[in-house]
């Protein structure tokens, strides 16, 4: 159930204001659904920075969190996190309570808007992975002078990220889905989102596939952005090229976005709270709109959607009530007399903007097994260890090779962020306190006792902050080598 109808046949909708411009521009979007007639009972909740300022440092109360729950729809204003309250922004606070996995960026030429890319036809979506990746947000200080994120990506994140991918291109009548990754350097995380991709792009054969490095998608998006259709991305990379792709058609103004879950929908522009237009009924209310569009699709409501998209675009073309950052001050309307406009136009349809064939976006299904993938075979065969020291590495290894002594190890390498500095090849790198030294197995599995042994003898000289066990899987290894290794 993507919706909860309630007896008297209105679908329940979490609406959140916001901070800054964000009453304004949400009170322009309820003004044209209302206005189109669709059948929404608001529930209306604060998140946000009036929020952080009671003391909840999530920013998200619980009446918030419970009518979301209910409903399972929310349409939400640009957030605030406030300088020196909060640990966490609320917008990632909600998208990871309601595990919205799938975040959608959709691009597309509007009339009127002035970029250097008029004519081009760009339409085309990014469509990122909203809850892995480096915004897990996992970090350590490991020495004094180094700091650590763990990239993290799953088989479940990847796998499900990548079938909504194909999923939306279907449901918007789209040719082609483009996965983005730096697989060429990260080869066993981003690597894996490549080569999950190409397994799940074997159940769509009504669809091209390609494959991109992320950096030449970039290239390519302000060299050739009509050439994309779907743009499928892991988190961080997705963040980037979705602010690049908006840029292309206007700015973050114009940009609209959903973040899809298997049980909850939230739908947010993507601009910011722009405190200093607050209150001064001047900001471009356009993403909001085209937000609130992407919902109305969401819980079934195709016409009323389509009926505001084309009120919108038809009063774009006339050009007649235009906001200030696409006519200037001189000319400019105000918010509420841009969306006067828009619904004086609701019923129109214009000559030159071809709607696509929107269908509802099949979810995949939440897997419930835990362990998707499961090798046959499986065996430690090293392990990484992370040392705090001064010394250099021709001190450092020989130091080491003495400390494991008769253990049924032996020190394959040392390297310094990244680079192999022990045994010796030659390089000339500017050493840092952070020494990742590999252990790997004489002729037999790594036991935990053999772990615990090395462990106690290297504490006995150094610091150490980290122990990584190194897994081969099914015959293959589940780590990388370091740069200059054989």
């Amino acid at each position: 159930m993507k919706y909860v109808v309630t007896p008297n046949g209105k679908k329940l909708v979490t609406l959140i204001p916001g901070d800054g411009v964000g009453p304004e521009i949400v009170e322009s979007a309820c003004r044209l659904i209302e206005a189109v007639g669709a059948p929404i009972e608001w529930e209306v909740r604060r998140a946000g920075a009036s929020v952080f300022r009671e003391g909840i440092a999530s920013g998200v109360p619980d009446d918030t969190i419970e009518s979301i729950k209910r409903t399972r729809v929310v349409l939400k204003g640009p957030l605030e996190t406030p300088v020196g309250y909060g640990e966490k922004s609320a917008n990632v606070t909600l998208r990871k309570l309601f595990e919205a996995f799938a975040n959608v960026r959709p691009v597309r030429e509007l009339p009127s808007v002035p970029t250097p890319y008029r004519g081009r036809n760009i339409d085309l979506v990014v469509v990122r992975e909203n809850i892995e990746d480096l915004y897990a947000a996992i970090e350590y200080r490991e020495t004094p002078g180094v700091t650590i994120a763990h990239k993290l990506i799953s088989y479940k994140g990847s796998e499900k990220i990548i079938r909504f991918a194909f999923e939306l291109a279907r449901a918007e009548g789209r040719k082609k889905v483009t996965c983005a990754t730096k697989s060429n350097i990260l080869k066993l995380t981003e690597g894996w989102f490549q080569h999950i991709f190409e397994e799940v792009a074997s159940e769509y054969p009504d669809i091209e596939a390609n494959h991109l490095i992320i950096d030449n998608c970039a290239h390519q998006l302000v060299k050739a952005p009509e050439q994309f259709e779907v743009i499928v991305t892991t988190n961080l990379n997705g963040d980037i090229v979705s602010d690049l792709a908006s840029g292309l058609v206007g700015g973050l103004g114009f940009a609209a976005s959903g973040n899809y879950g298997h049980e909850v929908a939230i739908f947010e522009p993507v601009h910011g709270t722009a405190p200093k237009y607050a209150g001064k009924n001047v900001i471009n209310p356009t993403a909001m709109i085209l937000t609130s569009v992407m919902m109305l699709r969401y819980i079934d409501e195709f016409e009323a959607a389509e009926t505001i998209e084309q009120a919108l675009i038809v009063t774009l073309e006339e050009g007649k009530a235009l906001t200030r950052d696409v006519v200037g001050d001189e000319r400019a309307v105000s918010t509420t007399a841009f969306t006067d406009a828009i619904i004086a136009n609701l019923g129109r349809r214009s000559a030159t903007w071809q709607s696509r064939p929107y269908q509802p976006i099949r979810i995949p299904a939440q897997r419930p097994e835990l362990d998707p993938i499961r090798p046959s075979r499986r065996r430690v065969v090293g392990i990484d260890l992370i040392i705090e020291g001064t010394e250099p590495p021709h001190v450092l290894g020989p130091n080491l090779e003495h400390l494991v002594g008769d253990l049924p190890l032996r020190l394959h390498l040392i390297s310094s962020r990244g680079l192999q500095v022990y045994p010796d090849v030659g390089t000339t790198i500017d050493y840092v306190d952070h020494w990742r030294c590999r252990f790997l197995s004489r002729d037999e599995e790594i036991s935990t006792a053999t772990v615990t042994a090395l462990l106690e003898r290297v504490s006995a000289r150094y610091r150490w902050s980290r122990v990584q066990l190194l897994h081969e899987l099914d015959g293959e290894p589940g780590f990388t080598r370091a740069q200059g290794e054989d």
